[in-house]
C-alpha cells in the first residue's frame, strides 16, 4: 500500500456526560483537518466478554472495579469496530491527554501493518526495560522501542486491523485490567512497541475509573493458594519468555 493511501481513524474514548473533558480536547484547532470522533465509553461489560471474580482475584490479586470493566469493554468494542471498518488502522486515545498533533499527522499516513508494527503506544505510565528498534522514527530524534514487561496505560496507541484481530482472540476472559492484558506480549505474542519521547502526555485530572482499585484487598482464604501459584507461574513465564536485555543507544 502506497504511503498516503493508508486509511486511519482516530477515536477518543470519553464518558458521554464528560462535557468539560470533551470541550478541552476539542479545542485543538489542528483536529479540524483530521478524521476523528468521540467514542462513548461503555459502563457495563461488553456482551462478548466474560468476567469471573474469583479468576480475577487469582490473576490480579483483587476483583476488578466496575470502572475497570467498563474501560476494558470500551477498548474491546473499538477493536471489534476496527475489524469491520473500511479503514486500515485506528489511533485510540482517552480524553485526558495532550497530543503533539504535528507528530501524529505523519504517523497516521504510514502503513504500519506492512512493517509488522501492529500496536504502537504513544504513551505509557511506568518505566520498563526496552530496546531501540529504529532511530529517527517518523521524525528526527524519535525512537521506536520495544518494551519488555508491564508499563501500563491505555491513554494513546495506534492499532492495525491485524493487531485488533489478535487482541480480540486473546482478551475475552476479563481477569486483569485491559492495560495489564495488553502488556503481556510474552503471552499473546503482540510486540509491545512504543514511541519515545512520547508524543502524548496524560493531563493531571482525576481518573474516571476511580481510585478504589488501589485500596488494600484481603484475598479470601479459599483462593490464597491459587493466587500464590498463579503469581509464581507468571513470574516464571516472564523470566523465560518475556525478559529482554535493556539496550541503550545514542
Amino acid at each position: 500500500m502506497a504511503r498516503g493511501s493508508v486509511r486511519t481513524k482516530i477515536f477518543v474514548i470519553s464518558m458521554r456526560n464528560a462535557g468539560e473533558r470533551r470541550r478541552i480536547f476539542a479545542e485543538s484547532e489542528i483536529l479540524d483537518s483530521i478524521d476523528w470522533a468521540f467514542f462513548d465509553a461503555l459502563e457495563v461489560l461488553h456482551p462478548d466478554l466474560h468476567y469471573n471474580e474469583d479468576q480475577a482475584i487469582i490473576a490480579k490479586g483483587r476483583p476488578l472495579t466496575t470502572g475497570e470493566r467498563g474501560c476494558y469493554s470500551s477498548h474491546y468494542a473499538l477493536w471489534k469496530q476496527l475489524v469491520d471498518d473500511d479503514v486500515d488502522q485506528y489511533v485510540i486515545l482517552e480524553d485526558d491527554i495532550l497530543a503533539d498533533w504535528s507528530f501524529i499527522r505523519p504517523l497516521i499516513v504510514e502503513d504500519h501493518a506492512e512493517t509488522g508494527r501492529d500496536y504502537i503506544r504513544l504513551y505509557y505510565k511506568k518505566p520498563a526495560p526496552a530496546r531501540i528498534l529504529e532511530k529517527d522514527f517518523i521524525c528526527r530524534t524519535t525512537r521506536l522501542i520495544e518494551i519488555s514487561g508491564y508499563c501500563f496505560g491505555t491513554q494513546a496507541y495506534l492499532l492495525t486491523k491485524n493487531g485488533a484481530n489478535r487482541f480480540l482472540a486473546q482478551t475475552r476472559d476479563v481477569v486483569r485490567p485491559i492495560d495489564d492484558q495488553m502488556d503481556r506480549s510474552w503471552i499473546h505474542g503482540i510486540a509491545n512497541l512504543a514511541v519515545f519521547p512520547f508524543p502524548v502526555l496524560e493531563r493531571s485530572v482525576p481518573s474516571e475509573i476511580g481510585m478504589s482499585r488501589f485500596d488494600a484487598y484481603k484475598i479470601p482464604e479459599r483462593l490464597r493458594l491459587k493466587r500464590f501459584i498463579s503469581r509464581n507461574r507468571e513470574r516464571a513465564s516472564y523470566q523465560l519468555r518475556g525478559r529482554r536485555p535493556f539496550r541503550f543507544q545514542l
